[in-house]
């Protein structure tokens, strides 16, 4: 029985709204447990399912499938973790103009209620549902243990996977950008802030390196579409407490994405260059370009329910697709309309999240119920 257009989009924001108020972020394991105790509340009750918990490195994901079934038709997946705010009181959603407001709104805790209530629903609705969900709990700090450790190592494996990571409602990713990120460090002679000539400082060598690596991306630019790789200096810090004292060592992280053809070791060897002999280096995630292939059906199926024709786009961000298709297994990435994502202001937009539901749920019917 289909849901009413009112009575989906109450409990696709409460379920938002529930998982919002949990602050699942690296730094509270406590409370990543228990957003996966949420997701377990909300599917164990189904009959023919198994959930399998699984730990990489103290980090936790999830798989449920029905019984007997180790390679799904379709396989759901998703991330439950989210970007650290430092006041855990912010954790905290909104309804305004027909958007649900609040940290993690759009990545990913409303695209995550989409795949909860849909999986449940279908599976409620239909017996030997060839049809998985996969949540893992570190896509914001690379996936190693998350997505790349069930397919690597648990060998999970599926006919096409889902993951609402990206794009938008008519637009699905084709093609995601490389991820560098670089932990950069200097070390230098302390000295009297008064007397500069008697130390090396190495804030100031630090800023050198990383204002050259500034200008030389700002050469790389191709377009006004940003499809060129870009340099973002994200944190600098050092020990150094004291106003009036030169430090003796500085460190800084640097984001660098980049498109295909460039590669993980293209960029690594053009910024140590660029940096000199004199900083170090230290790989903190890196990931090369992901070239994607939807499945037609689903881009039929998504102008059939939208009444808009589709677009395939390039996506300057990453996602845990590129563990996925690199097998060779087609990935569909497309989400409801959202924005200002990683901020406090992050939003979701209601009035998508069902027709998007709506997508999800007239594809996976034709592709795993063989429907007209």
């Amino acid at each position: 029985m289909t849901q009413s257009s009112t009575d989906l989009q109450k409990m696709l924001v409460a379920l938002t709204r529930d998982l919002i108020l949990i602050p699942s972020d690296a730094s509270r394991p406590d409370d990543i447990e228990r957003s996966f105790e949420f997701v377990i509340n909300h599917v164990e009750s189904l009959d023919n399912i198994i959930i399998n918990k699984y730990y990489h490195s103290d980090i936790p994901s999830l798989v449920a499938l029905p019984k007997g079934v180790t390679h799904p038709k379709i396989l759901l997946c998703g991330h439950i973790d989210v970007i650290t705010h430092a006041d855990v009181l912010s954790y905290r959603s909104q309804i305004a103009d027909g958007r649900i407001v609040g940290p993690g709104s759009a990545d990913m805790k409303g695209p995550l209620a989409i795949l909860l209530e849909i999986f449940r629903n279908l599976h409620m609705q239909y017996d030997n549902l060839p049809l998985g969900l996969a949540i893992t709990s570190d896509e914001e700090r690379g996936g190693n243990s998350g997505m790349r450790f069930l397919f690597d190592e648990v060998g999970i494996r599926c006919d096409v996977a889902l993951i609402p990571d990206g794009g938008s409602l008519n637009e699905i990713t084709v093609e995601e950008k490389g991820i560098l990120h670089l932990n950069i460090q200097c070390n230098g002679h302390s000295a009297h802030a008064a007397r500069p000539w008697l130390g090396n400082n190495p804030l100031e060598r630090l800023a050198e390196a990383t204002s050259r690596l500034r200008k030389n991306f700002d050469s790389l630019k191709t377009d006004e579409d940003h499809w060129h790789p870009t340099c973002a200096l994200t944190i600098v810090k050092t020990p150094n407490q004291t106003v009036n004292r030169i430090p003796s060592e500085a460190e800084a992280t640097l984001d660098i994405r980049f498109p295909a053809p460039y590669t993980v070791k293209d960029m690594l060897n053009h910024v140590c260059n660029l940096l000199g002999e004199e900083i170090n280096t230290h790989t903190l995630i890196s990931a090369e370009p992901t070239l994607l292939s939807p499945d037609p059906l689903y881009l039929s199926v998504t102008e059939e329910v939208t009444g808009k024709p589709t677009s395939q786009e390039k996506e300057d961000g990453g996602s845990d697709a590129r563990f996925i298709g690199r097998l060779n297994i087609p990935v569909i990435v497309s989400r409801p309309i959202v924005g200002e994502l990683h901020s406090l202001e992050e939003w979701i937009d209601i009035e998508s999240m069902e027709t998007f539901y709506r997508i999800y749920e007239l594809y996976l019917k034709r592709r795993l119920l063989l429907t007209n």
